[in-house]
């Protein structure tokens, strides 16, 4: 077994080793201990907050992606225009379909503000200096979520036909019309679209979660 695997570390595909035994294990090191982080701010601290699935699956696939690319671009000299392209990362990446909202995109930050901590951390930066930095990010999204902000603000969007309702000076009556149709604690409403010909508007309301229970 030894002998292969000196036999494969010898061997070379395009002028690139077909492997490199300690690359290769501080990738998957690295990999292993940012998917963990990630996973758990994700899928223990985001998606009970929101039960948002979709954003779930993006911030996941993200993170992979963005850490294997910084990872294996790390040795090739793009110098200042690596730079300026991962931070161009953050300004892509849009969802015409729907604007992402300021919790999830803060999320979407720390996903790939930690995977690329972590794919970038070289020799002059110390374990425990990693480490101390992912609980730190994990801990503070721990307490804003989980002590702090007991309660967790969920959104429905909802197509309304009551669209004498939606101007200003009746919002009261908006909400409270809104709040015995639904069953919900609505305790704002924003207004996404009008249609005229239809009378209808497209609401977005607001409530807590817990109020949902």
């Amino acid at each position: 077994m030894n002998e292969l695997l000196l036999l494969l570390t010898d061997l070379e595909l395009f002028g690139a080793d077909l492997i490199d035994k300690k690359d290769f294990f501080e990738l998957l090191v690295k990999a292993i201990f940012n998917f963990l982080v990630i996973g758990y701010i994700v899928r223990y601290l985001y998606y009970p907050a929101t039960k948002n699935k979709d954003y779930l699956f993006t911030y996941l696939l993200i993170s992979v992606t963005v850490f294997c690319l910084c990872f294996l671009l790390e040795n090739v000299k793009l110098e200042l225009g690596f730079a300026l392209g991962l931070f161009a990362i953050f300004g892509i990446i849009r969802y015409r379909t729907d604007p992402i909202p300021i919790k999830e995109m803060t999320y979407l930050f720390i996903v790939i503000g930690v995977s690329v901590i972590n794919a970038l951390a070289n020799k002059k930066i110390s374990h425990a200096e990693l480490l101390f930095t992912n609980m730190l990010v994990v801990a503070v999204t721990y307490g804003l979520e989980k002590i702090w902000l007991l309660k967790h603000e969920s959104r429905k969007t909802i197509v309304y036909e009551k669209i004498e309702l939606i101007v200003p000076e009746r919002r009261e009556d908006l909400l409270a019309d809104l709040k015995e149709r639904t069953g919900l604690n609505v305790t704002r409403v924003e207004i996404r679209k009008l249609d005229f010909l239809r009378d209808t508007a497209q609401l977005r309301i607001f409530f807590f979660e817990e109020e949902e229970g």
